[in-house]
């Protein structure tokens, strides 16, 4: 099986959008290094258990986090692989827009014609 690197454009929307919400970056960030119960999860944030189990939910749909049941706890842990994919998408975009900048300094560095010397306006006579 080789392994999918391209986003498809319903993959991107879930991921970033999941990845809108502090909370739910929070939840990712926590659970990059190590599995975690939905309930102790919920213990630090101030919102309801079926709040967390709403953000874990959407995690869950972009593919960012794994849950898996262990007795009657359900553990959750960060997926890399769909990070890692969205962490390519994002390389992209960035070379993309590098060259862009890189584009626009070379422009602005190239001398332009002289400007045409005008004169200042002088400012309107006082009609007093």
């Amino acid at each position: 099986m080789v392994a999918q690197t391209e986003l498809t454009d319903d993959e991107m929307d879930r991921v970033f959008q999941a990845l809108a919400a502090a909370t739910r970056r929070d939840i990712l960030r926590r659970t990059l290094d190590d599995e975690h119960s939905v309930s102790a999860l919920a213990r630090d944030y101030d919102m309801s258990f079926a709040a967390v189990q709403k953000h874990v939910a959407v995690l869950e749909a972009a593919q960012l986090i794994v849950k898996r049941a262990e007795g009657r706890e359900r553990l959750v842990r960060a997926d890399p692989r769909m990070i890692a994919r969205a962490r390519t998408l994002l390389a992209r975009y960035e070379e993309i827009w590098r060259s862009r900048i890189d584009r626009l300094d070379a422009l602005l560095a190239e001398p332009g014609p002289p400007s045409p010397s005008v004169p200042p306006t002088p400012p309107p006579a006082s009609t007093t």
